[in-house]
């Protein structure tokens, strides 16, 4: 008797000393899916158990996620898909307490097993919590020996399954904070090195933004657009099938996809499969939906889209992906306001070099031909009179030479440049004869619009004149511009605080932009009263521009993984 109860005395010693080795190697590292291995086996070393899993309970109450321990790789292929949470698992899941079982089999709830699937008789399973709330639960099948699992087995397997749930929150913290600090070091890059949206240069900033959401998020592919009800105008996209993508407008029907642009705050599909009746474009896995830009007209958004199967986002990444949104936003405004006052300051180098050349340059080109001429008096040779003829013709040329260069300088002024920079100038012009600066606001992807020359002659005209309106009868303190580009429509409101006018006076100015309108297929409208100012909102349709090569970095955007 005394050596049976020795002998049970050294095997509990050793068992509680296996259970404080599971405890310190399911501690040892920091990285969750290494940790959940760890409990894995450590769980069916301390049992003897010869096959062991851990199955994540997912948001819809499924499996998420199951590592195995015991199973080949041979074995792992041939069985195919992996549990999602039927039978005997799904069992733990809906009643989370221990399980032990003498044949799987047996059970009510037994779902049998798939082909090539290893026999498996007795059975334990705990369920594996976090912070008081299921993560997901530990199985244990086949104990070593052909016996079934014992109590005592049991309460080791809890007792594992306690400590398991510390050292995964410890796992999860330390992996949400590595993952708050990629996300906030992506925002960091952004703010440094983003160019203007459509620049063309080595890489766009809507190119950059898409790649680096693509590394910091694990999705499988980013799409950066501008929604309009049902459809998303895709202008950047990074990761597996980026290329058919891009340029393209697509049907994305989706409640998140509302909610985010009514809160600007980031949300979740379980799955947004982008349509388009010339594609076929595959089921996503989890999306991601994050502002890019404030509340209102222009609002653009990214989606993220993860693989079916890989899991979801975390809070973290709900958290921060609203926060890159708005960072980026404010990042692109920085560098496209940065790239206008470039582009304002080459226009204006190019108007001083013109009138310098027409003021300085011609006028003494013009005087010394005068003196040219003027030599005709004093030499009657007929050699020095051609010569005094010929250097006279030189002259005339250079000054029309000139000429067509100052006229040509002026028409680039005129012409180049992108749509947003002409805005700005054509409102910097029409400020110019008031005694205040109106407040001028641009939303939406107004340079990514395809606009005719004819549309955009209308476009700028229309901010000259309705400014000029405003300017000499309005009587106004204050005047708001606004362009934006949204659903297909480019739209200008011009608004005043000035004295207004009733409906019943005409006014040519007015009929012009009506009549521009009606030309480019839009529509205009005028609200005004005495005493009450005008509003004047002036909106046309406009397809949406190919992005070219050279806007993406003069080729295709590049898969990553």
């Amino acid at each position: 008797m005394n050596e049976q109860r020795a002998a049970d005395r050294l095997l509990n010693q050793e068992r509680m000393r296996g259970l404080l080795a599971a405890v310190i190697s399911v501690a040892e590292d920091l990285s969750l899916e290494a940790v959940l291995e760890r409990v894995v086996s450590s769980a069916c070393e301390l049992v003897q158990a010869r096959y062991g899993a851990l199955g994540v309970i997912g948001g819809d109450n499924g499996l998420s996620h199951f590592i195995t321990v015991g199973f080949d790789e041979e074995t792992v292929k041939l069985v195919g898909d992996l549990p999602v949470g039927h039978g005997v698992l799904g069992l733990l899941i809906r009643e989370p307490r221990p399980i032990r079982l003498h044949d799987l089999h047996d059970h009510a709830s037994s779902f049998g097993f798939p082909a090539h699937h290893p026999p498996m008789k007795s059975f334990l399973g705990v369920p594996v919590r976090v912070r008081d709330v299921v993560f997901g639960n530990l199985y244990l099948t086949e104990k070593l020996g052909g016996g079934d699992f014992t109590e005592e087995d049991e309460s080791l397997a809890m007792a594992l399954a306690a400590a398991a749930g510390v050292a995964i929150e410890n796992a999860r913290l330390f992996e949400e904070s590595h993952r708050r600090a990629e996300w906030l070091e992506a925002c960091a890059d952004m703010a440094r090195d983003l160019p203007a949206p459509f620049d063309e240069a080595e890489e766009t900033g809507l190119d950059l933004v898409a790649q680096r959401a693509l590394a910091v998020s694990g999705a499988e592919l980013v799409v950066i657009g501008f929604p309009a009800d049902d459809s998303l105008y895709c202008l950047a996209a990074a990761g597996v099938g980026a290329e058919q993508l891009l340029g393209r407008t697509v049907i994305v029907r989706s409640a998140a996809l509302a909610q985010v642009r009514a809160t600007g705050l980031s949300s979740v599909e379980p799955s947004l499969p982008l349509l388009s009746p010339d594609l076929e474009l595959r089921e996503s896995g989890p999306t991601l939906v994050a502002a890019l830009g404030p509340i209102g007209d222009g609002q653009g958004v990214i989606l993220l889209s993860k693989a079916i199967g890989t899991g979801s986002f975390s809070t973290t990444d709900l958290e921060m992906s609203a926060v890159y949104g708005v960072q980026v936003a404010l990042a692109l405004e920085l560098a496209t306001a940065h790239r206008m006052r470039e582009e304002q300051a080459v226009l204006g180098d190019r108007d001083r070099i013109a009138r310098d050349l027409h003021d300085l340059v011609i006028q003494r080109l013009f005087a010394a031909g005068l003196s040219m001429q003027s030599l005709r008096r004093f030499t009657s040779d007929p050699v020095a009179l051609d010569r005094i003829n010929s250097v006279t013709t030189e002259l005339d040329e250079t000054i029309r030479e000139l000429r067509d260069t100052i006229y040509s300088l002026r028409g680039m002024s005129q012409t180049t440049g992108t749509l947003s920079s002409r805005i700005l100038a054509v409102i910097k012009d029409g400020a110019d004869a008031l005694p205040f600066a109106p407040r001028i606001r641009l939303s939406g992807p107004i340079d990514a619009a395809e606009v005719t020359e004819e549309l955009r002659g209308n476009l700028l005209a229309v901010l000259s004149e309705g400014l000029s309106n405003a300017a000499r009868h309005a009587g106004a303190t204050a005047i708001d511009v606004s362009v934006s580009s949204e659903g297909g429509r480019v739209k200008i409101v011009i608004a005043d605080n000035g004295r207004g006018f009733s409906e019943l006076v005409r006014r040519s100015g007015l009929d012009n932009l009506r009549r521009r309108a009606d030309l480019c297929g839009g529509r205009f409208t005028v609200k005004s009263a005495p005493g009450e100012g005008t509003r004047l909102r002036w909106s046309v349709p406009v397809a949406p521009r190919p992005v070219a090569p050279a806007e993406l970095g003069g080729r295709p955007v590049r898969q990553r993984r």
